[in-house]
């Protein structure tokens, strides 16, 4: 991988894990659907600019039905799970269940594509399941507040938005493989941005928020959703999708370290171990990481 990619590389994995810090200070203030709007809204605002600058206007206009249910399985729906996850779980505990997206996107290619997974892959996904069901067992990355909402539904709620993530993957590959990612990826966020638009004006909170918490769903528009899109698909383009996808690993580490560091939050030693078992069944499961194929004896 050349020098500029491993650098895009490293930044886009600490933006993006930085982006469950964010969420969570704005979440708290704002709630999971104002601040998920706020947050699509910001980054459409930069996008859309650049996007028409590019000329792409005529091709969103044209392909706008397939790109507004990217918008909602790639970024509506699964930023408000998450967003509804992280008023009672880490961000560390939350980052990592994210890193299970290309595991289930194996498995919603294997039943809509028909993308049958080989013997290394299924075992992969026997193991990142097996890990998502040890971490979910203990108590580990639990947020001691009086959010109200039981662990487990903000488990599932993380699993759901990984859920979404694999099948707007999948949906993107039939629907709209071959356009300019930059147009997918502002129509997407301007057709999350419209989908959301009405049930956050109702769930708008009756207090103004407070500077940190703008401040925090700012960055997170700008940076970890529209910077980072760009970074993203820059690395598509200089190391290739399969190179690219693998920063989905390296996520976590940051989010992790981010969220002891300035949430005070608990870092256990079960949480990694079961972290490090989902990476790797999550690698194996979407072909990254193979195993060494067994020779038969003579």
């Amino acid at each position: 991988m050349p020098v500029a990619s491993i650098i895009d590389f490293v930044l886009l994995a600490a933006i993006w894990g930085s982006s469950f810090l964010f969420m969570r200070l704005a979440v708290v203030e704002f709630g999971p659907l104002a601040a998920t709007c706020a947050r699509v809204g910001i980054a459409t605002l930069l996008l859309v600019p650049l996007m028409l600058a590019r000329g792409l206007g005529p091709q969103l206009r044209k392909h706008w039905k397939a790109v507004f249910v990217v918008g909602v399985l790639n970024s509506g729906l699964p930023f408000l799970l998450f967003a509804f996850a992280l008023l009672s779980i880490s961000t560390g505990l939350s980052a990592i269940l994210n890193a299970t997206v290309p595991l289930f996107g194996a498995l919603v290619a294997w039943g809509w594509l028909g993308d049958r997974p080989t013997g290394s892959r299924s075992l992969g996904l026997a193991v990142g399941f097996l890990g998502i069901v040890l971490l979910a067992w203990d108590k580990a990355g639990i947020h001691p507040n009086a959010s109200g909402i039981a662990p487990i539904w903000a488990v599932l709620a993380c699993l759901g938005a990984t859920v979404s993530y694999a099948f707007a993957a999948s949906w993107t590959k039939k629907h709209l493989q071959g356009l300019p990612p930059l147009m997918t990826a502002t129509g997407s966020q301007l057709a999350a941005t419209l989908a959301l638009a009405l049930p956050a004006a109702t769930a708008w909170p009756a207090r103004m928020p407070s500077a940190q918490a703008w401040i925090a769903v700012t960055v997170a528009g700008v940076l970890c959703t529209g910077i980072a899109y760009i970074l993203y698909f820059r690395l598509i383009e200089n190391a290739g999708p399969a190179r690219a996808l693998t920063v989905t690993y390296a996520v976590p580490v940051f989010a992790v370290v981010y969220g002891g560091l300035f949430l005070g939050e608990q870092i256990t030693p079960w949480m990694l171990a079961c972290g490090a078992i989902i990476i790797c069944g999550t690698a194996l499961s979407s072909g990254v990481l193979k195993l060494p194929a067994l020779r038969a004896s003579a």
